[in-house]
C-alpha cells in the first residue's frame, strides 16, 4: 500500500494518539511524513509503556516510518522555522496545537494560500479534553460493567482517539482532493467530542435515550439487543459466545446439545428465539442459565471442537500476552507484522498497514526515527537550505 500516496508530503506537529495516528496511517499508505518535535521531545516522548532502555514503546508505535526534525519552539526563530516546514512540500499539516498559536491556520495561510491544516481538538470550542474525559462526558462508562455495581468503567482502549485519527486522515485526503479541483486550501477541525457524539448517534444510542426518556441499563457482558455473553467450560476456561443470525443461533444450540431445553423455554414464553434476536436479550435471565449448563458439560477443548464444527461465533478469553504468543492468526502468521529493530536495540513484531491488496506483497514496517534524527535531511530536502545555514541553526540552538 506504500505506493498509494507516493509523492504526498504531510507535516505533523502533534502529540498523543489522534494526530500521530492520523499521520501514521498516511505514512503507511506511502505519504512522506515529517514530524516537528521539540528539542528533547514533546509531552508524549516518554509515555509508558517503556522499553529496556527507557524508550517509549508508545511513541515508537505511533511514529513509525516518519522523519523527525527537532526545533526549539520557545524561540521566535524556531517557531518561524516550524511554520515554514508546515507550509512546505504539498502544504498538508496535521496538528493538535491550539487554534490561535503560531500554528494558527491564518498564520500558515499567510505563507501559503492553498494550505490545508487538519487540526485535532478536544472540544470544538477549544476546551481541552482527552479520550477518557470525553468518554466520561458522553456516558458510556455508566453503561459498562455489571448490573450490581454502580461504579463507572472506562474502557482501556482510547476509542475516540483512534477513531479521530482515522477520520482525520480521511478528512485530510478529502480536502486535498477538493483542492486539486478548486485550488483552495482550508482548515479542517476534528474534535474528539464530536467523534464520540456522532458515533453514538450513528449507532442509534442517541435516538434510543431521547425516545425512551431513560438511559440504557448495565448488562455486564451481555450483547445488547441480541445474544452474546461469557460462559465457562467445565475446566473453568471462559468463552465469549455471540449468536446474532439464525444460523449462528442454531449452530450454538446444536453444539451445546440444548435443543430440547430451548424448545421448552420457547413454548413457556410463547416466542421463537431463532426468529427474534431481541427476545434472546429480553429473556436473558432465563436463557443464560441454559447456556451456562450446556457449556459446563464440556471441557474447553471439547467446546472449541464443537463450536468449530457447528460454525459457532466464539472466542476464548485470554490475556494479551497469551494472544501474542499463542494465536498465530493475530501476530506470528499475520503478514501485517514484521520483526523490526527499534531505537534501544530491541526488536519486536511491528505492524505496517492494516489494509492490503490480494496478490500484492505487503511492505515491511519501518521503525520510528529518534527525535531530531532527520533534522538536517528535512532542512535540506524540504526547505532547500544549504549546509552553512543548517550549521548556523545548530550553532544557535534553533534545531537539534
Amino acid at each position: 500500500m506504500k505506493s498509494l500516496l507516493a509523492g504526498m508530503t504531510v507535516v505533523e506537529g502533534a502529540a498523543f494518539v489522534a494526530g500521530p495516528s492520523c499521520a501514521l496511517y498516511l505514512a503507511q499508505m506511502g505519504a512522506r511524513v515529517i514530524r516537528i518535535d521539540q528539542i528533547g521531545g514533546g509531552p508524549d516522548a516518554r509515555r509508558w509503556p517503556l522499553g529496556p532502555q527507557g524508550e517509549s514503546l508508545y511513541w515508537q508505535g505511533l511514529n513509525k516510518g516518519k522523519l523527525s526534525i527537532a526545533l526549539d519552539y520557545r524561540s521566535a526563530e524556531g517557531r518561524e522555522l516550524a511554520q515554514r516546514i508546515a507550509t512546505g512540500g504539498t502544504g498538508l499539516f496535521v496538528t493538535n496545537f491550539p487554534v490561535d498559536g503560531f500554528f494558527a491556520h491564518e498564520a500558515l495561510q499567510a505563507l501559503r494560500a492553498d494550505q490545508i491544516t487538519l487540526r485535532v481538538m478536544g472540544w470544538p470550542d477549544g476546551s481541552p479534553a482527552v479520550d477518557y474525559t470525553v468518554n466520561a462526558a458522553v456516558g458510556l462508562p455508566l453503561m459498562t460493567g455489571h448490573p450490581d455495581d454502580d461504579r463507572p468503567v472506562n474502557h482501556v482502549l482510547p476509542a475516540w482517539d483512534l477513531l479521530a485519527g482515522a477520520y482525520a486522515a480521511f478528512a485530510l485526503l478529502a480536502s486535498e482532493r477538493e483542492r486539486q479541483a478548486s485550488g483552495q486550501g482550508r482548515e479542517v477541525r476534528v474534535a474528539l467530542s464530536d467523534i464520540a457524539a456522532t458515533s453514538l448517534a450513528h449507532l442509534g444510542n442517541v435516538a434510543e435515550v431521547m425516545l425512551s426518556g431513560h438511559d440504557r441499563e448495565k448488562a455486564g457482558n451481555n450483547l445488547f439487543g441480541a445474544f452474546g455473553r461469557d460462559f465457562s467450560a467445565s475446566d473453568g476456561a471462559r468463552f465469549m459466545l455471540v449468536a446474532i443470525t439464525p444460523k449462528q443461533w442454531g449452530g450454538m444450540v446444536d453444539a451445546l446439545e440444548i435443543a430440547d431445553e430451548i424448545t421448552q423455554l420457547e413454548r413457556a414464553l410463547g416466542i421463537d428465539f431463532a426468529a427474534d434476536e431481541g427476545a434472546r436479550f429480553t429473556h436473558r435471565d432465563k436463557l443464560d442459565p441454559v447456556i451456562e449448563r450446556g457449556c459446563a458439560r464440556f471441557s474447553s477443548a471439547e467446546l472449541e471442537a464443537r463450536f468449530d464444527r457447528a460454525g459457532v461465533t466464539w472466542s476464548r478469553y485470554r490475556s494479551l500476552h497469551e494472544a501474542v504468543t499463542q494465536d498465530a492468526r493475530l501476530f506470528a502468521d499475520n503478514r501485517a507484522f514484521s520483526t523490526v529493530e527499534h531505537a534501544g536495540g530491541v526488536a519486536y513484531p511491528t505492524p505496517g498497514a492494516a489494509a492490503h491488496s490480494p496478490g500484492v506483497p505487503r511492505e515491511p514496517a519501518r521503525p520510528a526515527s529518534t527525535i531530531g534524527a532527520d533534522t538536517d535531511q528535512v532542512l535540506a530536502e524540504h526547505l532547500g537550505l544549504g549546509s552553512g545555514e543548517i550549521g548556523r541553526l545548530h550553532d544557535r540552538g534553533i534545531v537539534g
